[in-house]
């Protein structure tokens, strides 16, 4: 495992942390036996980042780690996030920082982060003196770095940057989304400020990490690449970036990490050869082109009072586009959203709108839902 160092955090991190966003899972909850030993793998490999919050999966992620981290707790740093969008009081602060550390079962957080920061979750933190609470919190010892993760555009990102000697930010940077949001300007930016950047989404949901189509195929073998999919090339492009202190990765199966870990052991910052880069350019220019929809699956959308899966519906549909493949990812989503599982596919939506307040890319939920429903539920 190779290490960063951050301008303002005394810690040597690995470039690889282990986020708990998407673990395992088995009829629908988290699977523990094998999101454990992905955990105990993940710190024997040298991980020592691990990453969750209060939403991940239904509010179940937190103490799933404080469970597994027993043994563990001192051998890695901890993350986890203020729910800003649930921040209506000054009492409401003490109430999840309090909680959190009893479900992690820790007496305290390494990294806190005021969790998807935007202008006007931002503006309301203000009111409520939330640098405040957070430095009394850490003079506390219930906290030790202060942070905040990121969803909106780059000016906005640039003014919190400047409200606040930050010790690290979250932004989410990936070879499709290097001008989205924050981007790789404001990666340059923070780090110009002396503030850590831990990234997220550096696969963009799992986008990347698809089987190479066709039509990349002579570019790999031009780049000398020979692996089945980009995920390699996807995590080494933003490592390639001597400005990132680690990536996060959404890890839900053993062989991912297992390939992530892999990886990280080539994560040098600056060593992609032009050839490796020229085959981003190709695949970013052929995926952009042909995406439908710019879905990270993270699941803030869910749980859809109607049931429907809306990050499953979006993967296939990118993937079908990305690849050509339509008939096979028609096959898989009826499978995967089978009627008997009572309507998890597109066609179930009522338009409620419930889940794009929540969302943090701005997709047109409702919209794309409709795409989704013509292209695999009709014959």
């Amino acid at each position: 495992m190779l290490y960063r160092t951050m301008p303002r955090v005394a810690e040597r991190l690995s470039i690889l942390g282990f986020g708990c966003m998407r673990l395992p899972t088995l009829n629908g909850e988290i699977d523990e036996p094998t999101a454990s030993r992905m955990m105990n793998f993940a710190v024997e490999n040298g991980v020592n980042y691990i990453d969750t919050a209060r939403p991940y999966h239904g509010g179940k992620s937190e103490p799933f780690v404080g469970r597994a981290l027993k043994g563990l707790r001192d051998k890695v740093q901890l993350a986890t996030k203020l729910p800003s969008w649930l921040i209506k009081t000054r009492g409401d602060l003490d109430f999840h920082l309090n909680e959190q550390l009893t479900q992690l079962q820790t007496d305290h957080i390494d990294f806190y982060l005021l969790h998807a920061l935007s202008a006007g979750r931002w503006e309301n933190l203000l009111k409520l003196d939330i640098i405040g609470f957070m430095e009394k919190a850490r003079a506390a010892g219930k906290i030790r770095y202060i942070c905040f993760s990121f969803h909106d555009s780059l000016d906005t990102f640039k003014k919190i940057v400047d409200s606040y000697r930050w010790d690290m930010c979250q932004i989410q940077l990936n070879f499709l989304d290097d001008n989205y949001q924050a981007g790789v300007l404001g990666l340059k930016y923070a780090r110009g400020k002396d503030i850590g950047v831990v990234i997220m989404e550096p696969l963009k949901g799992g986008n990347i990490s698809i089987s190479i189509p066709p039509d990349l195929h002579s570019a790999a073998k031009e780049a000398g690449y020979g692996k089945p999919t980009l995920a390699d090339l996807g995590l080494r492009w933003v490592w390639n970036h001597s400005e990132v202190g680690l990536l996060l990765s959404g890890m839900s199966a053993p062989e991912q990490m297992t390939q992530n870990i892999e990886s990280a052991a080539k994560g040098f910052p600056g060593t992609l050869t032009p050839k490796e880069l020229d085959l981003v350019k190709t695949a970013k220019d052929l995926f952009v082109s042909r995406m439908r929809v710019p879905c990270t699956s993270c699941g803030y959308c869910i749980p859809c009072p109607k049931g429907v899966d809306i990050p499953q519906c979006f993967m296939n549909l990118n993937n079908a586009a990305i690849s050509g493949n339509w008939e096979a990812q028609k096959a898989h989503y009826n499978y995967i959203l089978a009627d008997n599982r009572d309507g998890n596919k597109a066609s179930v939506c009522v338009e409620c709108g419930a889940c794009e307040t929540k969302c943090p890319q701005h997709i047109p939920i409702r919209e794309k839902l409709k795409e989704v429903a013509a292209a695999f539920e009709m014959s």
